[in-house]
């Protein structure tokens, strides 16, 4: 790894070298965001092998784990900012103590958690009100499910401490090896090959979760070797220590309620089109997930300007936060866009992919189409919003995200309502939302810059 990919903000940085550091940090997050869609994915057809029962049972458990993954996510985003705030101003004692202090309550939340979620699964499952055999398959799995949900939240939040301190590639590395297990173990174990066990469903949240402990295992080794310099075996007890946690979740805490509340308006917006029709809504299905990996850009770039920005507010180098800001910014507005132009000009293609149904294939083709569109704003917004993080302001990013989200939901609710519409309509109603959210989050973090350079 070089030295510019490393290193706290120098004393002089131009705009090259500070590309270079946002591309070398944006791109190993967005290969490992790929890796993390493409395990679930994997397990999702694996799984579709064994009909139609079992695919709605898992996923019934998945959608259960969405919220609580959302929810636990607090500490990852919390960490990672003041991990890069400490390694910017070159204090990497507290740079490993909050790393340390992460992991522990890491556990003290997640594991609590796990086992109420274990004890719990089957009446949580009875809510989606599913046939019985459906119901026992998603509880079963939701079991297992919640035990991933607390290694998985580890991971993040290790993930996060690596990348606060300059190191993006490490979690990617182990999410490739987490990748490869997990299609072995998942193959054996749902249908018993290699010697293992016939598990059925249920052995893809098996395959999950022991894949992603190993996944862990190589992380926490990472951590207590030590990455520029912090390390979670460095000085300090392993006590819990409350008043560096409240710090880490009063950053966390608004970004874990903002992935909730945007997961939970996706969840309403699909509830809206299934009113539409069935073949509406296996378009909308083909069309979240055709938005997850347009949306990887984002979140790497968005991910790369909290560290960049963090490490630049430690430093005191306000105008480094700023040219960082606007780069990482820029690249995601290039990359999305560019997703966008390939969504819009090969929607129809992009649909017979998934579905030969001429009536999914018209109504997906028109949504995708105008779901392109907005690929430019929200990439603004996503990484603008990162940016905005690395320089502790995690709340308005909720606000503004939540407000665009939910403020779409209700126009596609009222477009239905009174007017009547079809898929692109509702996708419609991001046209008038995006543009505007994205606004405010860039002029918000220029007003940030401008205040903290008061």
């Amino acid at each position: 790894m070089t030295r510019h990919e490393t290193e706290p903000p120098a004393d002089a940085e131009t705009p090259a070298v500070l590309r270079r550091r946002v591309l070398s940090l944006a791109w190993p997050v967005i290969g490992e965001n790929m890796l993390e869609t493409s395990l679930d994915i994997v397990n999702t057809v694996l799984v579709a092998g064994l009909g139609a029962a079992a695919l709605a049972g898992v996923g019934s458990g998945l959608q259960i784990m969405f919220f609580v993954i959302a929810a636990l996510s607090a500490l990852s985003v919390g960490s990672s900012i003041l991990v890069a705030q400490a390694v910017g101003a070159r204090d990497l004692v507290r740079a490993g103590l909050v790393a340390r202090q992460s992991m522990i309550w890491s556990g003290i939340f997640s594991v609590p958690l796990a086992l109420v979620g274990f004890w719990l699964a089957g009446p949580i499952i009875s809510i989606f009100g599913l046939e019985p055999d459906v119901a026992q398959i998603g509880t079963d799995y939701l079991r297992v499910a919640m035990g991933t949900g607390a290694v998985l939240v580890a991971l993040l939040i290790g993930g996060g401490v690596l990348r606060g301190a300059g190191d993006s590639r490490t979690p990617m590395l182990v999410t490739m090896v987490a990748n490869v297990v997990n299609v072995g173990l998942a193959y054996g174990l749902i249908f018993g090959h290699w010697g293992l066990p016939a598990l059925g469903a249920v052995g893809s949240a098996w395959a999950a979760f022991m894949s992603r402990g190993l996944a862990l295992a190589l992380m926490l080794r990472a951590l207590w070797r030590g990455r520029n310099g912090v390390s979670i075996a460095g000085p300090g007890g392993w006590r819990p220590a409350w008043p560096l946690a409240r710090q880490v979740l009063g950053l966390g805490i608004p970004s874990s309620l903002e992935q909730v509340l945007l997961t939970t308006g996706f969840l309403v917006l699909t509830i809206l089109v299934a009113h539409l029709g069935t073949a509406a809504l296996a378009a909308q299905r083909i069309a979240i997930s055709a938005l997850s990996f347009s949306f990887l850009p984002g979140i790497g770039f968005g991910l790369a300007a909290t560290a960049l920005v963090g490490q630049s507010i430690g430093a005191g180098r306000l105008d480094s936060a700023a040219a960082v800001g606007k780069i990482s910014t820029t690249w995601a507005l290039i990359w999305m866009s560019g997703f966008g132009a390939i969504i819009f000009l090969g929607a129809t293609p992009i649909m017979r992919l998934f579905s030969p149904d001429p009536a999914v294939i018209a109504v997906g083709a028109a949504g995708l189409r105008v779901m392109a569109l907005t690929q430019p704003f929200w990439a603004v917004r996503m990484a603008g919003s990162g940016a905005l993080r690395g320089t502790g302001d995690t709340r308005f990013p909720l606000v503004i995200g939540s407000l665009g989200v939910w403020g779409a939901v209700g126009l596609a609710w009222l477009l239905l309502r009174f007017i009547g519409g079809s898929l692109p309509g509702v996708w419609g109603a991001f046209l008038v939302t995006a543009p505007i959210t994205a606004a405010l989050t860039w002029w918000r973090f220029q007003r940030r810059i401008r205040d903290l350079a008061a």
